[in-house]
């Protein structure tokens, strides 16, 4: 009772905020445009992105300022949660913002190490991180190179692991990007796990665990697929964390020969049945509707939980993912046909 009571004005809040979902409908209009001011004009009906498209001149009509509008309806849903959220929820909401702070400073990492010309383009983020995160935009926006950067993460727990690789000679982009991703996932793991408590705790440690193993999984056959990696170069790029995926089977998977091998060992772990056939789909597409139904299913079982922001969120930027797929595919004037296909992850 406690939980439902505690939940109940969340759960209410963001079934509202799920109504306004895009559906798969929707998403067969949009592969069937022919431009980006279409789209525009199409997401101009639906509620999630209608106040702020209705406010863009139509001078700004192109792919970069329709996919800043997307992101700030995710920030307001992040926000609008917030406010409903209790000191608990605030906790695992805090969590939850980290994977934007990295993405953020994987966007800034981009800008210095490849010396693009253009600016940092981040006024639309700087309310969301003034209010939510340890990252001051202000000064990342400053940099000019990558000791700058890093420099200026000075004051947050990202400033640690990036000094150390800074301080180092050669370290490039990936090195960079990896660092981060192996920071990220273990501090989720082993640090933040110990903010929460009971059926959060719970929820969670399935959740992130689940995610380590699978992009511990994507990264092997990657590694293996496209860039023939040695095991010795692919433990160095997985995270050093195991949840379903046991140490043996983990070792079968970066140890096996062959893609095929790698496959054949895949078949024989936890996670077979959940990716299902792996024939005609990218692996990247398997993993996300691995992740849509353990969410869907953790929110099915708990829906007065964590569960219920954790799966809308989750919905929300998978939505944000495939509108911006679609738009760069009415860029290419791709067809309809070929436009579903990218947006289902289905080989055509």
């Amino acid at each position: 009772m406690g939980n439902v009571m505690s939940y109940s004005g969340i759960v209410t809040k963001v079934r509202a905020m799920q109504a306004k979902l895009l559906t798969e409908r929707d998403f067969e209009s949009i592969a069937g445009l022919t431009s980006v001011p279409e789209v525009i004009e199409y997401l101009k009906g639906k509620p999630a992105y209608a106040q702020c498209l209705n406010q863009m001149d139509t001078s700004l009509y192109h792919r970069g300022n329709v996919e800043k509008v997307m992101y700030q309806s995710l920030f307001d849903d992040y926000t609008r949660i917030f406010r409903f959220a209790g000191m608990e929820q605030k906790k695992f909401l805090k969590i939850y913002w980290k994977r934007y702070e990295i993405d953020l400073i994987n966007y800034c990492l981009r800008i210095v190490f490849n010396h693009y010309d253009k600016p940092f383009d981040l006024d639309y983020k700087k309310a969301y991180f003034d209010k939510y995160s340890q990252i001051s935009i202000d000064k990342l926006i400053t940099s000019r190179n990558i000791e700058e950067l890093v420099d200026n993460l000075k004051g947050t727990e990202y400033y640690a692991p990036l000094q150390k690789l800074k301080d180092s000679e050669g370290a490039t982009l990936f090195d960079y990007d990896l660092t981060l991703d192996l920071y990220y996932f273990s501090t989720m793991w082993r640090k933040n796990k110990r903010l929460l408590k009971g059926k959060e705790l719970e929820l969670y440690t399935r959740d992130c665990g689940t995610k380590i193993d699978l992009l511990n999984i994507q990264w092997i056959y990657r590694a293996k697929k496209y860039y023939h990696m040695l095991p010795p170069d692919i433990y160095s790029i997985t995270i050093p964390i195991n949840y379903r995926l046991s140490v043996d089977r983990f070792k079968a998977l970066v140890e096996a020969p062959t893609v095929e091998e790698f496959e054949r060992q895949l078949g024989t772990t936890y996670y077979a049945r959940k990716l299902g056939d792996m024939e005609g789909k990218t692996l990247e597409r398997m993993y996300k509707e691995c992740l849509e139904r353990l969410y869907l299913g953790d929110r099915r079982r708990d829906p007065y939980s964590i569960a219920t922001i954790n799966t809308y969120l989750f919905l929300k930027e998978e939505e944000l993912d495939k509108l911006t797929t679609a738009l760069e595919c009415i860029r290419y004037g791709l067809s309809r046909g070929e436009t579903l296909g990218y947006l289902g992850g289905v080989i055509q």
